[in-house]
């Protein structure tokens, strides 16, 4: 009886930290303008170069005064022919306007880590989106 508690317990808590982890997710996405892009490495088995990579956008996120929501994620192992797991690295920004999102384009931040990381990869895709 008590292993059945303290499971329930446990399944409660896992619960509301899910709806609270949706909350803020739905909280901080602007959906005005969404920027995803996907990073394919040269070399994607290189730990040195995801290092430095993770490094680089992390810093870049943390000072950029444009990008609201900040992902960044990697494949999983695609299950689904329509699934494409080919990239190394996906991004998802979200800004206010068309506008943040230009201004964003030419901000230290992101000029750095371009000049920092763009010898990592040998092909980049961009989807931008406005919001309907």
């Amino acid at each position: 009886m008590k292993i059945r508690m303290i499971i329930l317990l446990l399944v409660a808590v896992c619960a509301s930290s899910c709806v609270q982890i949706k909350q803020d997710m739905d909280s901080n996405f602007d959906s005005t303008f969404a920027h995803v892009v996907y990073f394919w490495f040269k070399n994607p088995d290189s730990h040195a170069d995801r290092v430095k990579f993770e490094a680089s956008l992390k810093k870049f996120l943390d000072n950029s005064q444009y990008a609201k929501t900040k992902f960044i994620g990697k494949p999983p192992k695609a299950i689904r022919d329509v699934v494409d797991d080919s990239f190394t690295y996906s991004l998802i920004l979200s800004f206010e306007s068309a506008e943040d999102q230009a201004a964003y384009q030419t901000e230290p931040p992101h000029l750095v880590f371009i000049e920092e990381c763009q010898d990592l990869w040998e092909k980049v895709i961009v989807y931008d989106s406005e919001g309907i």
